[in-house]
């Protein structure tokens, strides 16, 4: 958590939306930014996780149901959030997959689902919120989650990591092209953080490299300097700074936020 003195809260009166968070990351930046001031509208394709999400932080934050691979589907939830909070200024982009496999034997189901949550669901949502925030002539923020995975390729991970290439890609052109209107776009890159994504990571490099689960978590500690592994809370309070006014200068960013691991 940011700790600084005063009451102040660095996002008091903002009015955000994340994607992806009903559990994991997303549900650790819906808590910090709700703990900063603002008011989020939770969405998830779980509706049930987004809404507990929701409740838990209070201060009236609500949540909508999503899949963010629809662009229809989109336009019309961020156009609701934005109504139902008299303004929308703040996007945090986060909601991802993941799955892993050999080059040789990954299918093309897996490469188009990785695809289509990680980076057309990042560019429907980002392209939603630019919109929103024009009509409003809003200096709007955005914060894509993007991984240590999108700037260093790994084994077992090449279309995942393909994809979150393309995030870094994409909000790198999109900052350059909001800027004239203020706008700023960044994206954080987690290392190995602890969620239900990473236990399933795990399961799967466990099985497909021949070792134990614990072998495999051992190894992600052994390539972070810092030595444990990533909270989600870490990735939620760099968020919160690239959201805030402490970031305004910054814009067109890929912000490791990995404890110093990289894949290379």
């Amino acid at each position: 958590m940011i700790v600084r003195e005063g009451s102040g809260r660095l996002l008091a009166g903002r009015k955000a939306v994340v994607t992806g968070g009903g559990t994991g990351i997303g549900a650790a930046i819906v808590g910090a930014l709700a703990r900063e001031g603002a008011i989020v509208c939770v969405t998830d394709l779980d509706a049930a996780a987004a809404d507990k999400v929701a409740r838990s932080v209070g201060g009236g934050s609500f949540a909508l149901a999503l899949d963010v691979t629809k662009a229809e589907q989109t336009r019309t939830v961020f156009a609701e959030a934005c109504g139902r909070m008299g303004g929308f200024d703040l996007l945090c982009a986060n909601a991802g997959v993941s799955t892993m496999n050999r080059v040789e034997d990954l299918s093309e189901s897996e490469w188009d689902f990785n695809f289509a949550v990680n980076a057309k669901g990042v560019f429907l949502s980002d392209q939603a919120a630019v919109r929103l925030f024009k009509q409003a002539g809003s200096r709007g923020v955005i914060v894509n989650t993007a991984s240590m995975a999108g700037k260093v390729g790994a084994p077992l991970l090449a279309h995942y990591a393909a994809s979150k290439f393309a995030v870094v890609g994409f909000t790198q052109s999109l900052a350059l092209e909001v800027a004239p209107l203020g706008i700023r776009v960044n994206c954080v890159c987690p290392g190995f953080v602890r969620t239900s994504m990473q236990d399933r990571e795990v399961q799967w490099e466990a099985r497909l490299t021949n070792k134990s689960a614990d072998e495999v978590v051992a190894l992600y500690r052994a390539l972070t300097p810092l030595g444990r592994l990533e909270e989600p809370e870490d990735v939620a309070d760099t968020v919160v700074f690239l959201a805030s006014d402490l970031a305004r200068y910054v814009t067109g960013e890929a912000l490791n936020v990995s404890g110093g691991a990289r894949l290379d």
